[in-house]
């Protein structure tokens, strides 16, 4: 079931042909700019992923010891470091957004969505598949954001790598819990982790239409600090399952 799901998302994909970045993506409705900073709410709201990051980094590093295998030791780490780089890379781009700041902001974020689904697959289908899914997973996601530069710059835009990069763990993850027999207690923290970053998506696509009925913060400094209590259940899911780890050695 899980090979039909991907191979059916990967051939959609194809189908539709090259997807470039539509330039109106930049033009976020709040513009407000207070000492000396552009967008600042867009740029601030990115503080918050920031302090999780560095809050994350410390866990990993003091759990090192709890965890088995050098794959499992790197994902929280990975993961934490891509949580620091997306918030500043956010800030950035957020700054002044163009294509050229986007890739700052789009390519630590793959390293959070890879080393979180190569967690995921470690957990409820193996760890031997969860470790080289690792080491295959982070070179994809950088690749799907350089490949998408490359092709801005040659002309014809292709958004397809990173789309799979984004939405397909997103997409899986219903079927991995429902399809596994492992039922741990945390398995709430992966639930919260998918409905948080879910509505944060709802609130980017209605970003003008937020921001019109608060006249302050628009959809998508919304989406910022939704993501980012997102993120503390993904903390707290890598903290319960480096626990279990430690309680199995």
């Amino acid at each position: 079931m899980l090979i039909v799901i991907l191979l059916v998302f990967i051939l959609s994909l194809w189908l539709r042909g090259p997807i470039p970045q539509h330039l109106d993506y930049h033009n976020f409705a709040d513009k407000q700019s207070y000492f000396g900073i552009p967008n600042f709410w867009n740029v601030v709201s990115n503080l918050p992923m920031l302090f999780l990051g560095m809050y994350g980094l410390w866990q990993g590093i003091s759990h090192w010891h709890w965890r088995l295998d050098l794959a499992s030791k790197c994902i929280p780490v990975v993961l934490s470091l891509g949580i620091m780089g997306a918030s500043v890379g956010s800030a950035w781009y957020h700054w002044a957004p163009d294509n050229a700041t986007l890739v700052w902001d789009r390519l630590p974020m793959t390293l959070v969505f890879m080393p979180l689904f190569a967690l995921i697959i470690y957990k409820f289908v193996g760890k031997e598949v969860g470790t080289v899914s690792f080491y295959f997973l982070i070179p994809l996601g950088v690749f799907s954001v350089l490949y998408w530069q490359h092709t801005e710059t040659t002309g014809h835009g292709d958004l397809r790598f990173y789309i799979f990069v984004q939405y397909f763990p997103m997409l899986i993850l219903p079927f991995l819990l429902w399809l596994s027999p492992h039922r741990p207690s945390y398995i709430r923290y992966i639930l919260f982790v998918l409905g948080w970053y879910v509505l944060a998506k709802c609130f980017e696509h209605t970003d003008y239409y937020v921001y019109g009925l608060t006249h302050f913060w628009s959809g998508h400094t919304i989406k910022h600090l939704l993501a980012a209590l997102s993120l503390w259940y993904v903390l707290k899911l890598t903290t319960a399952w480096e626990a279990e780890m430690a309680r199995t050695r």
